[in-house]
């Protein structure tokens, strides 16, 4: 099994959360302060450098004011777009 942090995939999911913040209007910086990091934290998630576990990610859509499962399922969508 492919180490989740290079795959296609979790391109897929740092893409939709760079994107998603972005159309919220939050700078990285916002978004830091809005989940109690830093925005060097916040960088290196959207980079890929560090990874994200389910309960983080749903706290970041809940930050951003997006619903967790609507994030969700525009995600099985982008994915649905690689095969």
């Amino acid at each position: 099994m492919e180490k989740s942090i290079v795959s296609p995939e979790y391109g897929v999911l740092l893409d939709l959360l760079r994107r998603t913040r972005a159309k919220t209007g939050l700078t990285q910086v916002e978004l830091a302060n809005l989940i109690g990091e830093t925005q060097s934290r916040v960088s290196k998630i959207e980079r890929g450098e560090l990874r994200l576990d389910v309960i983080q990610l749903r706290s970041i859509c809940l930050a951003m004011g997006v619903d967790w499962l609507t994030f969700l399922r525009t995600f099985e969508s982008e994915l649905e777009k690689l095969r």
